[in-house]
């Protein structure tokens, strides 16, 4: 059985945190920082531990918040030089998965002294992402939070540079939300265009993903995106571009269908059936798709398939699955296979009842089918 992911934040972790800063700051009280931050650890799950020892820093570290964040850089392991992700603790200094806990402890202690905990964050963010850590900035300091971002955006460091660019997603996953950037993505266009062709695929791929947070809210920026940055595009961009559409393309967003040159309806005929048609949760749906083209040109498309999922209180709700990207033939009959996993997910539940299935080629339904889930 593999080991809890929790166990990434452990008593170790925080015997070398101790360590650590104490070989930074001599009059560290190193005995009160671990009673404090192991006293009840292995019963907490992952960010309770992290939040947890961040409790036990602010506890220990200087009341000075600038006196604090020189502790904290001078515990640091020397930066990463590349873009992998072997964050680790070692006998040279903190880095890895303590950084968590380092970096809730600045944003809490840092809000009065912003500038001071931005630089810190920038040294943290070498050793470990910070890209949770600034949101709060974003939050409440908002102008000067955003220039730094933009000043670093051509930072030597790759890890500084992509988290210009996570940590100032609209929706990042898990991150505390920044409603104005929600409402308004522009602030963070300017930084994005600087790294779109970064020499960092880490980076690039960063930046894909925060163009389509905002093609969630909004459609039609990352639709003029595409006009104006797809053209032309290296490979590069081209393939951070097509990542940054994946949202829009899964929704049949005509404008950015047209700019990958799928804007075109099938010419020709589908059809759809799954096996079996009465399943459990936890087992598993052959979907079986056969396309018939009429065409005497061949024809890209984008083919996914969009389960209405019965909902609690019978009504249904949509999820667009990612199926295929292909070029069909003139005349081609082409048969496509996949399976569907009902296996219960934290971010899912199953309902029983009869749940549609629609095939969606080009962001248009063009065959449909049902199954049952069994109570």
């Amino acid at each position: 059985m593999p080991e809890p992911f929790k166990n990434l934040i452990s008593a170790d972790l925080v015997h070398a945190c101790g360590k650590h800063l104490r070989r930074a700051w001599p009059g560290f009280d190193r005995r009160g920082f671990e009673a404090h931050a192991l006293d009840g650890l292995d019963s907490l799950e992952m960010k309770a531990r992290a939040m947890h020892i961040a409790d036990a820093l602010e506890r220990t570290l200087p009341d000075d918040f600038d006196r604090a964040a020189g502790v904290i850089e001078a515990a640091l392991a020397p930066p990463a030089t590349d873009d992998r992700l072997a964050f680790a603790t070692s006998e040279a200094g903190l880095a890895g998965w303590i950084g968590w806990p380092l970096g809730e402890f600045i944003a809490r202690r840092g809000q009065a002294e912003p500038e001071r905990a931005l630089l810190a964050l920038r040294e943290l963010t070498q050793r470990f992402t910070s890209e949770f850590a600034v949101r709060p900035f974003l939050v409440n300091h908002f102008a000067l939070t955003i220039d730094r971002l933009r000043g670093w955006s051509d930072d030597s460091s790759p890890h500084v540079r992509r988290w210009t660019s996570e940590g100032s997603r609209p929706r990042l996953p898990w991150g505390l939300q920044v409603k104005s950037l929600i409402a308004d993505p522009s602030p963070t266009l300017p930084l994005l265009a600087a790294l779109q062709d970064d020499p960092s695929e880490y980076v690039r791929r960063s930046v894909a993903n925060h163009l389509n947070d905002i093609a969630k809210d909004h459609p039609q920026v990352v639709a003029e995106w595409l006009a104006r940055h797809l053209p032309g595009a290296s490979p590069e961009r081209t393939t951070l571009l097509r990542h940054a559409s994946r949202t829009l393309v899964k929704r049949g967003h005509p404008q950015t269908l047209k700019a990958w040159g799928l804007g075109g309806k099938l010419d020709g005929e589908a059809t759809l059936s799954v096996s079996p048609k009465r399943v459990a949760v936890g087992d598993s749906l052959a979907i079986n798709a056969v396309l018939v083209s009429r065409s005497r040109r061949k024809q890209a498309l984008v083919v996914d398939y969009v389960v209405r999922h019965v909902k609690a209180n019978g009504d249904t709700s949509p999820k667009v699955f990612k199926g295929w990207m292909l070029e069909l033939g003139a005349g081609e009959t082409r048969r496509l296979t996949k399976s569907h996993s009902l296996r219960p997910i934290t971010t899912r539940r199953y309902y029983p009842g009869r749940h549609r299935i629609e095939l969606q080629v080009n962001g248009k339904v063009v065959a449909e089918t049902a199954f049952t889930l069994a109570k």
